[in-house]
């Protein structure tokens, strides 16, 4: 079992680790952001997103979706600023809200093909 044999406490590791762990509401922020990354749909756009811009119809089309489902979760990610929308005449085209969104997506895709 991977359990300590001796309990002993190494006070110096222990406030360093603590020191580096956020206040409570940027926890809840990054575990929002989490949960929302956890929905495969919601993934897909992100990813999408991290190519290029796109209007709903476009992500409805590489979702495999409908207009109104994409739309929904665009609205999930867009108040978690996670995308972004500008409006263009009668069409919608949504980003990536900024760049560290996509280096969280490509540093994460990274990491699973190790």
């Amino acid at each position: 079992m991977d359990v300590c044999q001796e309990k002993i406490l190494h006070h110096e590791s222990v406030q360093k680790a603590v020191s580096n762990i956020p206040d409570m509401d940027a926890l809840h922020d990054i575990t929002s952001i989490f949960k929302a990354l956890s929905d495969p749909n919601r993934l897909k756009i992100v990813i999408a997103l991290a190519k290029c811009e796109l209007c709903v119809c476009d992500l409805a089309a590489v979702c495999r979706s409908s207009d109104s489902a994409v739309s929904h979760q665009l609205r999930i990610l867009r108040n978690l600023k996670i995308v972004r929308y500008r409006r263009e005449g009668k069409v919608v085209y949504y980003r990536l809200d900024d760049h560290h969104v996509s280096t969280l997506i490509n540093q994460t895709l990274e990491h699973v093909k190790e």
